[in-house]
């Protein structure tokens, strides 16, 4: 999979997007322009990235979502690790625990995330 990555003022105006998607690209313009203090050339160059990338998709001045903020962050975990650790989740929990201790709910959530994902994933 190709890297999808933002920058900081990518990752706001997705945001924008993200909360209030389906929207007109007028509406978007004058979001970004009470947000960010945008001129509407800059909130069509952005969003036009945006296209580019697969993260949204504009068709008669509608600008919707292709890939939702969890998955987009999903996606960005999962380079993470495959580009840090070579894709080995073991390798990266050691690494974050080593300075961050999970608290005792850390560890229950993740004991109830690894159960249903082998109810879900026999094999």
């Amino acid at each position: 999979m190709n890297e999808i990555k933002l920058g900081l003022v990518e990752a706001r105006f997705a945001d924008i997007v993200w909360e209030r998607a389906p929207l007109t690209t007028k509406e978007l313009v004058a979001l970004c322009e009470a947000e960010l203090n945008w001129k509407r050339t800059t909130t069509y160059t952005v969003l036009k990235k945006l296209c580019e990338r697969g993260i949204f998709h504009t068709e008669n001045s509608t600008v919707t979502v292709l890939i939702t903020r969890e998955e987009f962050y999903a996606i960005q975990s999962e380079q993470f690790v495959d580009n840090t650790f070579c894709g080995s989740l073991p390798a990266f929990i050691a690494a974050f625990t080593t300075r961050k201790k999970p608290s005792a709910k850390d560890l229950e959530d993740i004991k109830r995330m690894i159960a249903a994902f082998e109810e879900n994933h026999h094999d």
